[in-house]
């Protein structure tokens, strides 16, 4: 299980997949509404002048010295929907993170938000 007070330590750290391929430093952590678990890393890919922010869900994530482990393929991670490295994701742009990766997406039962950033 993922401590949320080591989340603070987690900035800049590398974020690599299952076999160990760097996918780019930790920008944001993002926790689920409902549970104020951490849910969702953005990830910094792209060239030095064309940045970018994926997202990357953290379940099964494995924190070592000096990156934190996804289980998800760097290849997939890379695909995944994305923000500018100043924006703020849209309410309506968490569904299409989720699909990307298979997972479940519901709201709260008022519409609220699933993901907030941390």
């Amino acid at each position: 299980m993922i401590r949320p007070a080591d989340i603070r330590e987690w900035r800049g750290r590398d974020v690599v997949d299952a076999t160990g391929h760097k996918v780019g430093p930790l920008e944001a952590v993002y926790t689920d509404t409902a549970t104020d678990e951490p849910a969702m890393a953005t990830v910094r890919t792209g060239l030095p002048t064309r940045q970018r922010l994926v997202f990357v869900p953290l379940d099964e994530a494995v924190a070592g010295p000096d990156y934190i482990r996804v289980r998800y393929d760097k290849a997939l991670v890379k695909k995944a929907p994305s923000i500018g490295t100043d924006d703020v994701l849209p309410a309506e742009e968490e569904e299409p993170i989720f699909r990307h990766y298979g997972i479940d997406y519901r709201p709260g039962s008022a519409g609220e938000r699933r993901l907030a950033r941390g």
